[in-house]
């Protein structure tokens, strides 16, 4: 190309010479291409752009994905809900195999699929570990992840958890005193079905073990079950259960089952030297009278805790809010008149030193 000549590929100034690269016009919406970053704003000429608006559009788009982290107290809140959830994730999920293994050892399983939920305390404790993990599973992943959906169906799972309790609680202090005159009654029932439910089985001979006591108002309340009564044909007839004998083992490494056998058919005399007599009834309601007040102290303490992490919650999900307020601009959630996020919340963004 000869020397003077203009190329049409090189932009000239009205000298004819020609300009760098660098110095290019700003793209803008009516000329396509990238816009650039702030660091290359002062190699760039925009022609097509009004007086002024360049340092703001410069701004702005520099700006983007920058926006404030969580301050160092709310990172506190975010990391102790996420271990305080961690290790009830990891309890109920104990709880939840602990009832899945009692449910498949007995064949409860199978044999109530289809039909309606039995009254098996496995099956509870199975449906309780399920819940509680859920629900902290979702509080874990809620705050590491700083999702606000999973934070507010932990918030969600907590208060139903506490409207519960409440409900429960209720139903405990007005029906205390019918309670306890229907304990005898209730436990003349479960001697009934001693032999029809393993875990009622493994509940009285605990209740009678714990207590030494035997049947509900007196040893000879056993004659209900259909196994034990002295009419029976077969041969615990006249017995009593294990539990029922002041020395089961009888001084053995294991328990004697046929310590009890034909004790019912013995004189009271005779019979308070192998097993006792005393039912379970009044001893039962000294143990829960003796008992309540740390129950209650349980229950309470439970209450808070999960009052804390409904409170903490609340507080990273403002802190959230608040942050991705401040980033999407004034007028925002969390943010105060000026535009600018709750004090407290938000940490500002790292703003790159000038050069």
């Amino acid at each position: 190309m000869e020397e003077g000549e203009k190329s049409p590929l090189l932009p000239q100034d009205a000298a004819g010479q020609k300009v760098p690269l660098s110095a290019r016009s700003l793209p803008t919406s009516d000329c396509p291409g990238p816009v650039p970053w702030e660091d290359q704003a002062e190699g760039w000429d925009c022609s097509c752009c009004p007086s002024g608006t360049k340092p703001q559009a410069l701004k702005a788009t520099s700006g983007k994905g920058t926006a404030p982290s969580l301050s160092a107290g709310s990172s506190c809140v975010k990391y102790l809900i996420f271990l305080s959830n961690f290790l009830f994730t990891l309890l109920g999920l104990l709880a939840l195999a602990i009832g899945l293994w009692g449910l498949a050892v007995r064949g409860s399983l199978g044999s109530d699929l289809g039909g309606p939920l039995p009254s098996d305390p496995m099956l509870g404790l199975a449906l309780g570990g399920l819940a509680v993990s859920a629900v902290s599973l979702a509080g874990c992943l809620g705050a590491l992840c700083e999702n606000t959906c999973l934070l507010h169906g932990f918030s969600g799972g907590i208060l139903a958890f506490l409207v519960l309790e409440a409900m429960v609680g209720a139903l405990v202090v007005a029906l205390w005193g019918p309670l306890q005159d229907s304990l005898e009654h209730t436990l003349r029932v479960a001697i009934t079905h001693y032999q029809d439910d393993p875990d009622l089985r493994f509940l009285i001979d605990q209740v009678q073990l714990g207590l030494r006591c035997c049947g509900a108002a007196s040893y000879q309340d056993w004659q209900h079950n259909l196994y034990f009564n002295c009419s029976s044909p077969g041969v615990q007839a006249c017995s009593l259960p294990a539990s029922c004998c002041i020395d089961p083992r009888e001084d053995g490494a294991s328990v004697n089952d046929q310590c009890g056998f034909g004790v019912l058919g013995l004189d009271a005399d005779t019979a308070q030297r192998v097993v006792y007599l005393e039912g379970c009834g009044p001893p039962l309601q000294q143990w829960l009278r003796a008992n309540l007040a740390a129950a209650g102290g349980y229950v309470i303490a439970v209450v808070l805790l999960q009052g804390a992490e409904l409170l903490l919650a609340a507080q990273l999900l403002r802190a959230l809010a608040a942050c991705r307020g401040a980033a999407s601009g004034p007028g925002a959630l969390g943010e105060d008149g000026t535009g600018h996020p709750s004090p407290g919340l938000c940490a500002a963004p790292a703003t790159k030193a000038p050069g």
